[in-house]
């Protein structure tokens, strides 16, 4: 459905919202819930918006598309902010240059969807065993995450251990302590890297990881380049906000991972019977509505199981704490 002047008009939107998110981050500061709640409203409301849009000029079928790849795509990307906060303390990120971290993420995360996008395009154009292939991705990624839902999160690497940091760390040397927003810093006559940009570099790295995930997981749900763009752009705009909305609440969120290897699981199965229904017609394909109706379903009982058992606990510790 995407035309060129559609395509032209998207991008230049989500440039001008990413200039603007710069611009709010140009001087450093501590980001108040009130401004966090304020734009992650104005950035979620904004996909439904586009929604109503493909909705009334398109049809009502791409429109469901849409907001069932959106809802997987921000899922995802809700996984993607508790990587991030451990990054954020494992490098003991100052809270006033937290949003600019956040933001290369996002614009990293942007770039790199979008060339994997149009790998995926080019592998569907190419022939229907891209749909097997996306498949076994997502099996693999769904196992993968399972087992370390299974570990707990206690067993993350530390960020400062990651081959991207340690490669960065051997090609300059690092200060001691952040300069601000300042990624380099020339000291004694010599440029020097600050730890900000040791933290942005361990960011992207985690950037191409969850790019692998998500765009074959959207490309289960529609075809279209131009709905995997605009699923993957409106989840990751807004992040930033999100961040810090989400920042108490990520921890007890202990059922998230189970959730989202259940999904990946379920769309890799929509995948594979897709791909088998062009080779033999009679195997059935899941339409999208039901595959909309699960991932709700599904995310809704991890969200509040999650929620109770993390209730239970704190209730457990307290009682422990009195004792």
């Amino acid at each position: 459905m995407g035309s060129p002047g559609l395509w032209a008009i998207s991008i230049a939107v989500l440039v001008g919202l990413l200039v603007g998110d710069f611009v709010i981050t140009r001087k450093p500061h501590e980001v108040s819930m009130k401004e966090a709640v304020g734009w992650s409203v104005f950035y979620l409301a904004l996909p439904f918006v586009f929604a109503v849009y493909v909705w009334l000029a398109f049809s009502g079928a791409e429109a469901t598309e849409f907001v069932t790849g959106f809802v997987v795509e921000k899922s995802l990307s809700v996984d993607n902010l508790f990587v991030f906060m451990l990054i954020l303390t494992g490098f003991a990120v100052p809270a006033a240059v937290q949003q600019r971290v956040l933001l290369y993420g996002i614009v990293g995360a942007l770039v790199l969807r979008g060339i994997f996008i149009a790998l995926g395009a080019a592998m569907l154009k190419a022939g229907t065993w891209a749909f097997l292939v996306f498949g076994l991705i997502l099996f693999v990624s769904a196992v993968k995450i399972l087992l370390e839902a299974l570990k707990g999160h206690q067993d993350e690497k530390d960020p400062s251990e990651m081959r991207s940091v340690k490669l960065m760390r051997r090609i300059m040397p690092v200060t001691d302590d952040y300069r601000g927003t300042k990624m380099t810093v020339r000291e004694a006559g010599k440029r020097a890297l600050t730890p900000l940009a040791i933290v942005v570099v361990a960011v992207f790295a985690t950037d191409i990881v969850f790019a692998v995930d998500s765009v074959p997981a959207v490309y289960g749900i529609t075809e279209d380049p131009y709905l995997v763009f605009a699923t993957n752009a409106f989840a990751l705009l807004g992040l930033r906000a999100l961040y810090f909305v989400l920042q108490a609440v990520l921890a007890k969120l202990v059922y998230l991972n189970h959730g989202l290897a259940l999904i990946l699981a379920f769309i890799g199965v929509k995948l594979v019977l897709h791909w088998a229904h062009t080779v033999w017609p009679a195997v059935p394909t899941v339409p999208t509505p039901v595959s909309l109706l699960t991932i709700v379903v599904v995310l809704t009982v991890v969200t509040v199981l999650s929620l109770r058992v993390s209730r239970r606990r704190e209730e457990q510790e307290a009682a422990r704490s009195q004792a």
